[in-house]
């Protein structure tokens, strides 16, 4: 299938969208020996590509796998028009990163970034359901009427849910944390989950991308993925 050369070069971990059509102006990337040329579509199975005359088959890119713990306030996004805060400002690297899925603004926890274009695309899309856990507190009664409705009955946007996974991680006299499983990414999924039921949500903090647990990661701070948690999450996604 065909595809832009500047979304194909970044999705390999080359350079960013903006630097590969610095590279394509200036005449350094050539396609089956000819002149690349801004917003061209290629075929990566067939075509020929190289930067320098390097070929591009031969180019092996590095990738960058990190678990940050967001903190409230923050957005999960690359950069912001606003000033606001995001999940790059706490992330010392020179590698180009983004951050893969969405937490939003006022939820904490769990955000994985890297320059991996590809197991990124994996992981978000709808077909894979890689599941994510939380803790959303609430000072709302919690009956086993409402842990059923949460798990098993509830509509978005007049479609029904895919199940989740819904217990009681702990309790307090006046509040409720529960432990949420989802196996489906609709934006705001759990909030909108709660306002449905007329529930009053409190906070929301993400703890795992599938087999990936944030553990004892304070807020604001980062780490690399090991190699064998990559393989986990990987091997999760076949």
């Amino acid at each position: 299938m065909p595809i832009r050369i500047n979304k194909y070069l970044a999705s390999m971990g080359v350079a960013s969208r903006r630097k590969v059509d610095s590279l394509i102006a200036s005449g350094q990337i050539k396609v089956n020996d000819v002149m690349a040329t801004l917003g061209q579509k290629i075929n990566p199975g067939s075509d020929k590509i190289s930067i320098n005359s390097k070929p591009v088959i031969d180019f092996k890119p590095t990738y960058t796998y990190l678990i940050l713990n967001k903190p409230k306030n923050v957005l999960t996004t690359t950069r912001d028009d606003r000033g606001r805060t995001t999940v790059l400002d706490f992330v010392k690297t020179n590698q180009r990163l983004f951050p893969v899925g969405r937490l939003d603004y006022l939820s904490t926890g769990l955000v994985l970034l890297t320059n991996d274009g590809t197991l990124a695309n994996i992981i978000t899309h709808p077909k894979n359901h890689l599941d994510k856990t939380y803790l959303v507190t609430t000072n709302s009664p919690i009956s086993a009427k409402i842990l059923k409705k949460l798990a098993t009955d509830i509509k978005l946007d007049n479609q029904k849910l895919i199940p989740s996974l819904v217990s009681i991680h702990s309790q307090l006299k006046n509040h409720t944390t529960l432990k949420i499983t989802l196996f489906q990414g609709k934006k705001r999924q759990i909030r909108r989950m709660f306002e449905s039921l007329g529930l009053n949500l409190l906070s929301l903090h993400r703890i795992a991308i599938g087999p990936i647990n944030i553990g004892k990661l304070s807020p604001g701070s980062y780490r690399p993925l090991t190699k064998s948690e990559v393989g986990a999450l990987k091997q999760s996604l076949n």
